[in-house]
């Protein structure tokens, strides 16, 4: 994470021409995709459920996670490697969900940002150099920053999680096809972000919620509100990590409501988290508002936003009907630095063959090889947060241990989105770890258990 004024050159950028060009007979505030553009597709990576795309900024290329929850750009996760200019800097404080109250941060205006052929040529932003906070360690790639409500306010956007494929329409030119299994609903945009109406069930209990859509969560409900949900004496729910905020880790409790109703699109047993109200007070919500649905719902869509009509198009696809499924392990992972790995490889002739051995052996010759080994650096995994009485908390493993291999496999050779699937498959299914713990290594094994 950059600390010091050395690892970002801030200064201003005089565009000249280039400008003059990008912007000559348009007035338009924020991205716009040039006039003989109709649509732009961008392909994204999806990973524990949200969407990540390549964007250039000041003709850097960075990985931002795209994410309707956020009002401007936030960038984090730079390194003393990057090189990014960054246009008319100046110092300031920021809130966010989380604990830890208010962090510094940059505030930059005057850049350049291009998402495919869509670009903002006065794109502002915000750097934040507080190194708790890191996507990149928990998403297994490097994550440089957000972007959301900037990008969508002007346009139609459709993101296909099946195609993996994120098409940007101009309003202006585009003409919605005829959908028969499609719903459209209004969007309630208030500051800056996408609000939708539906119902939810938990027992007998039928409530209509306003929630935020939000696709940078990776969980599918958020609710404020634990009442009527949430029973003592018939326990239905258990504490647990429920992500990463700006100030800081978000803690809560998990449960699960009967059904969801968006519409006529019905969906059962779904997860939801009860965030802990001391990560929230740091931050003012829309009064209406009891929540959020996040990306573990969205994926189960085709989605398409029209913030200028302020409408969301769903259809549903083949993830639909996918069960929700939470991590029985415990276990939370982060990428923590690198290894080096030594592997063998099979090659290259050993230069002590006796050729005259071929006459000697009726012309059977055995050929010895050598050993080559190739070299090369590999993520290593660490347990950042594990839930308390969980599987494998009672099986010894602790906050800080590092996790070498896990069912007889290297954990360098998984991708992190691979672990966190794993401990989230199959009741019953019982998962053998290496951990390291202060330079020493112990085995370790455990079953998953649903708690409730």
């Amino acid at each position: 994470m950059l600390k010091t004024s050395n690892k970002i050159r801030c200064f201003f950028i005089f565009f000249g021409i280039l400008l003059c060009v990008i912007t000559k007979g348009f007035t338009q505030n924020g991205f716009f995709l040039p006039h003989y553009v109709k649509s732009d597709k961008i392909s994204f990576k999806l990973i524990n459920n949200l969407v990540v795309i390549p964007v250039e900024l000041n003709g850097t290329h960075l990985t931002f996670l795209l994410d309707t929850g956020v009002n401007s750009t936030i960038i984090f996760s730079l390194f003393e490697e990057d090189s990014l200019k960054l246009n008319n800097a100046r110092f300031i404080k920021l809130r966010g969900l989380g604990e830890g109250g208010s962090i510094s941060a940059l505030k930059s205006d005057k850049n350049i940002l291009k998402i495919g052929k869509a670009i903002d040529v006065n794109h502002s932003l915000y750097v934040i150099y507080d190194d708790s906070f890191n996507l990149s360690t928990r998403m297994g790639i490097p994550i440089h920053g957000i972007v959301g409500y900037e990008y969508f306010k002007n346009f139609i956007i459709k993101t296909n999680y099946i195609t993996k494929k994120i098409t940007t329409y101009n309003p202006r030119n585009y003409n919605q096809k005829k959908c028969k299994k499609c719903q459209t609903f209004d969007l309630i945009i208030k500051e800056n972000k996408p609000f939708i109406k539906l119902d939810i069930t938990s027992y007998d209990k039928i409530e209509e919620v306003i929630l935020l859509i939000d696709s940078g969560s990776s969980d599918s409900i958020w609710l404020f509100d634990q009442k009527g949900y949430i029973d003592e004496n018939n326990k239905n729910y258990f504490e647990d990590f429920l992500g990463q905020g700006l100030s800081g880790d978000i803690f809560g409790k998990r449960s699960i409501l009967t059904k969801i109703k968006i519409g006529e699109f019905v969906l059962n047993e779904v997860k939801v988290a009860f965030p802990d109200k001391k990560f929230l007070r740091n931050t003012n919500f829309f009064k209406a508002r009891n929540g959020s649905i996040g990306a573990e719902i969205l994926k189960r869509f085709t989605v398409l936003i029209d913030y200028p009509s302020q409408k969301i198009t769903l259809k549903k696809n083949s993830y639909f009907k996918d069960p929700f499924n939470y991590n029985m392990s415990g276990l939370t992972l982060e990428h923590d630095g690198v290894i080096l790995v030594k592997d063998k490889q099979q090659g290259g002739f050993n230069n002590s063959l006796n050729i005259n051995q071929s006459n000697e052996n009726n012309g059977v010759v055995k050929i010895p090889l050598r050993t080559v080994y190739n070299f090369y650096l590999a993520p290593r995994y660490i347990v950042a947060a594990i839930r308390e009485n969980s599987p494998a908390a009672l099986a010894g493993i602790k906050k800080g241990d590092e996790i070498i291999s896990v069912n007889g496999k290297k954990t360098y050779r998984y991708k992190l989105q691979e672990l966190i699937g794993l401990f989230s498959s199959n009741v019953g299914k019982k998962i053998y770890m290496n951990v390291g713990t202060n330079g020493v290594i112990s085995r370790r094994k455990f079953t998953l258990k649903k708690v409730f």
